[in-house]
């Protein structure tokens, strides 16, 4: 694993088995995570008092440790139960020694234990990193999901986690309220999105690369129209058929 730095002074690393860093090298590791995923979520359930959160897929596990960083950081007392399916073992092992910013030294026993037991629960959070492949993980969440961080690699690298089918599995097992927030804006990803049945919104983020949410009601973004998206444009949803070949 090469260790990367991005250019708000936290750490990502690069993959080479999907020839890409888990991060927006650009926007930041931490900023990435705290800003297209974790704030923008919250402020949507800050009447619920129990959350349950998907992140698609644990990797580095900033989208999980942001979580835990912005709760303390807003001083927010919740119930969180977060899922994550993660394919590389010894990636989730090995983070006790990665190079995480000053903002998760609190979650350093944390981190300790998940890296090895990919498990940790005290009286308000509950962290289950789930190893195997994500599409057969899903399938097996037997409970409601307020909140999915859609964070795996690009459409072009693991496009089987940007399908209309692997939306629609989704799809069955989120609340009412729930929402997807992701950093892809690629026409494929948003039609895939609208054919499996969410509506589509795109959001601008101050510093960083604009972002796509979804959700099965409205929500206060700019909404695209994705029937006419669809009528125009020569880009097609991606589907489980057509990218296995990939």
């Amino acid at each position: 694993m090469k260790i990367v730095k991005s250019l708000d002074g936290t750490f990502t690393a690069y993959s080479e088995n999907f020839d890409e860093c888990y991060h927006n090298i650009k926007d930041g590791a931490l900023s990435e995570s705290l800003k297209k995923h974790v704030e923008v979520a919250f402020k949507f359930f800050e009447k619920k008092d129990d959350i349950t959160i998907l992140d698609i897929c644990f990797g580095l596990g900033y989208n999980t440790f942001s979580t835990l960083y912005y709760l303390k950081k807003e001083n927010i007392n919740k119930k969180i139960h977060i899922i994550s399916p993660e394919m590389d073992k010894e990636l989730v092992q090995s983070l006790k020694n990665f190079s995480y910013p000053k903002e998760f030294d609190f979650l350093k026993d944390i981190i300790e234990k998940i890296s090895n037991d990919f498990y940790y629960e005290d009286e308000n959070i509950k962290i289950e990193v789930k190893i195997g492949n994500a599409r057969d993980i899903i399938k097996k969440i037997d409970k409601k999901i307020d909140i999915v961080y859609q964070d795996p690699f690009s459409p072009k690298k693991n496009p089987l986690l940007w399908t209309v089918e692997y939306f629609k599995d989704i799809s069955k097992i989120l609340d009412y309220n729930a929402l997807i927030t992701t950093y892809s804006i690629a026409t494929p990803v948003r039609l895939a999105l609208y054919e499996a049945g969410f509506r589509v919104y795109e959001r601008e983020i101050e510093g960083l690369k604009k972002q796509t949410i979804a959700s099965f009601k409205s929500l206060p973004f700019k909404e695209i129209n994705m029937k006419e998206k669809k009528r125009r444009s020569s880009s097609q949803p991606l589907r489980d058929k057509d990218v296995k070949k990939i």
